[in-house]
C-alpha cells in the first residue's frame, strides 16, 4: 500500500489516528480526547466513531485488543490501538499539512 495514495486524511480519521497515537483507548476515551484535541470542534457520534473505527480495522491502520482493565456491563472492554502502518499514515498527512503551513507563510512574507 502506498502511504501518499492515503492521504489527505478526512478530518475525523486524522483525529482518531492522533488519539490513538498518543496512546491505546477505547471507544468513549477516543470520544473525548477527539474533542479535547480539536478543541471541541469536533464531536463524534458513536455511530461516526465505531464506523470509522471499522474501516480504519478494515484497512490495518488500527488494531483491537482486550483491555486489561476488566468488564463493562458483564463485556470484555475493546480498545484500540494505531498500527506501524497507521502511524505511517499520520505522519503522512502531518508533513502533508506542514508543507502546506510553510508555503501559506512564505507566500505571506
Amino acid at each position: 500500500m502506498n502511504v501518499q495514495d492515503q492521504i489527505p486524511l478526512q478530518e475525523t480519521t486524522f483525529f482518531i489516528l492522533l488519539s490513538l497515537s498518543r496512546q491505546p483507548r477505547h471507544g468513549y476515551a477516543i470520544l473525548q480526547d477527539v474533542v479535547q484535541l480539536s478543541n471541541g470542534r469536533i464531536q463524534l457520534s458513536t455511530g461516526t466513531l465505531y464506523g470509522a473505527l471499522r474501516r480504519m480495522l478494515d484497512q490495518s491502520w488500527i488494531e483491537r485488543y482486550d483491555e486489561a482493565t476488566g468488564t463493562v456491563n458483564g463485556r470484555i472492554r475493546k480498545a484500540y490501538r494505531i498500527t506501524d502502518l497507521g502511524q505511517q499514515i499520520l505522519n503522512a498527512d502531518v508533513a502533508r499539512m506542514q508543507d502546506m503551513i510553510t508555503a501559506v507563510q512564505g507566500s505571506t512574507a
